[in-house]
Order: structure tokens, then C-alpha cells, then sequence
């Protein structure tokens, strides 16, 4: 690669991890009694990718299910690319139309094709144009490897292949974050590589995108930082070398030997 190729390169790389575009502070949480979220501080730069890891229950979901107000912080500050998620409707819509979502289900409407559940958003919530909806679809849906599927319903599609319908329907929005809440959990050991894979392709495409997961050999190869939470807290943050390598709390040591040894 010559040296003129090399600076741009670096200058980005450079203004990703400066610019923060989500900020929690202070961030708590209660369901009732049960205290879900305790005290969450973080910053994600533009263009990280992290992972989030611990065991059920520790309030990995709900942290980011509040990052498009999915989920409803009783205390703290939670600001998504300089927009705070407070009572402000319209606070909350716009940032939702800047953030993308994968869920564990497929969430898919059964009764839409492939090619108009990839386009019902961009249509309806962008004003987007039909042709210029379908033809961004197209472009996703070859993006994830599956164009050829546009015409069928979801009930027509494995697991891996919805699931990888979600992924492009979320990018039809175009989104500047992506969240991923468990996107393999509910899939069969086989499909779950043809997902992970698509999402490393994301990754490398520079996404910011947060993912809760147990796969730990994803988060080896994609993250930037990996997030350990146990029971409402994040105990312990590291680049994945050191974080796998040389972890320094006996709840994330006790994690990985249980995690990494099944």
C-alpha cells in the first residue's frame, strides 16, 4: 500500500477513537426493587466495536436495550450521538433512527416478504422512495449473501438466514450504531457461523456497533474492547488480549474458566 493511501487511513483511525458518540454516566435502573442497572459509566467512540459479556441476569441486555430507549433509566445520563434520551419524544425518534437493533427472536413480520420487511422503515419512517427502498434492500441483502431470497417469506428461511434478514433490515435504515442482543443464542450451532460472520464483515466495515454475546472467539477477533457486567455493574473492561489473557477480577477469572472451558 503506498504512503498516500496510508494517512487517510490513519486519520481516520484517528478521529474513530476520539469521538465519543454514546456517553452513560451515572446511568441506574430498577425494576421494581430488583436494582438492574447500578451506577454505569461508559463511553463508546465512534467506530468501536466492544462486546458484552457475563453471566444471566447481570443487566447486559437491558443496558443496551436503554441505549434506544427500549428500556427507561430512572437515573443518570444516556446521550447517543449529542442527542440525551430523556422524556423528549422527539429526542427518542431521532435517536432511534440512528440506531439499529438485532434481537435474539427474528422479529420479523410473517406475513411480509423478505424484500418488504427490509423496506417497511426506510419507506414509512425516511420517506424513502419504493425503487430507492428496494434498491438499498438489494444492496444489504447481497451484502449479507442472501439476495436471492428477497421474494420469500420469513417462514420460508433457516434461522441463520432470518436472522441475517434482521441484520440487513436494520442496515436499511442506516444506521450510525448497531446492537446486537444475543443474535446467535437462538440459532442451531450450524447457523451460527454464517451470522457471525456476516457480523465481522460489518465490524470491518467500521460500524460502531455493541454486541452482547458468549462468543468468545467472536470478541477475540472483532472487538475492540470487551465489557464484563455481573449483576447490574461493569466489573471489568479490556482490549480482548488482556482481557482474555490476564484478567484482573476474580468474578470475570471465574466467568472466563467456566465460559471458555464448555
Amino acid at each position: 500500500m503506498s504512503g498516500s493511501s496510508t494517512a487517510p487511513a490513519a486519520q481516520v483511525a484517528s478521529a474513530a477513537s476520539t469521538t465519543p458518540i454514546i456517553e452513560m454516566a451515572g446511568v441506574n435502573k430498577w425494576y421494581g426493587e430488583f436494582h438492574v442497572l447500578k451506577d454505569i459509566d461508559l463511553t463508546v467512540r465512534q467506530g468501536e466495536r466492544i462486546v458484552i459479556c457475563g453471566p444471566s441476569g447481570s443487566g447486559k441486555s437491558t443496558m443496551i436495550r436503554c441505549i434506544n430507549r427500549l428500556e427507561e433509566h430512572q437515573k443518570g445520563r444516556i446521550v447517543v450521538d449529542g442527542v440525551e434520551l430523556n422524556q423528549n419524544l422527539k429526542n427518542i425518534e431521532q435517536v432511534r433512527r440512528e440506531v439499529g437493533m438485532v434481537f435474539q427472536q427474528f422479529n420479523l413480520f410473517p406475513h411480509l416478504t423478505v424484500l418488504e420487511n427490509c423496506t417497511l422503515a426506510p419507506i414509512w419512517v425516511r420517506k424513502m422512495p419504493r425503487a430507492e427502498a428496494e434498491e438499498a434492500a438489494m444492496e444489504y441483502l447481497r451484502r449479507v449473501r442472501i439476495p436471492e431470497q428477497a421474494k420469500k417469506y420469513p417462514g420460508q428461511l433457516s434461522g441463520g438466514q432470518q436472522q441475517r434478514v434482521a441484520i440487513a433490515r436494520s442496515l436499511c435504515m442506516n444506521p450510525k450504531i448497531m446492537l446486537f442482543d444475543e443474535p446467535t443464542s437462538a440459532l442451531d450451532p450450524e447457523m451460527i457461523k454464517e451470522v457471525l460472520e456476516t457480523m465481522v464483515e460489518l465490524a470491518q466495515s467500521g460500524m460502531t456497533m455493541l454486541v452482547v454475546t458468549h462468543e468468545m472467539g467472536f470478541a477475540k477477533r472483532v472487538a475492540d474492547r470487551v465489557i464484563f457486567m455481573d449483576m447490574g455493574e461493569i466489573v471489568e473492561q479490556n482490549t480482548p488480549e488482556q482481557f482474555f489473557s490476564n484478567p484482573k477480577s476474580d468474578r470475570t477469572k471465574l466467568f472466563l474458566s467456566q465460559i471458555l472451558h464448555n
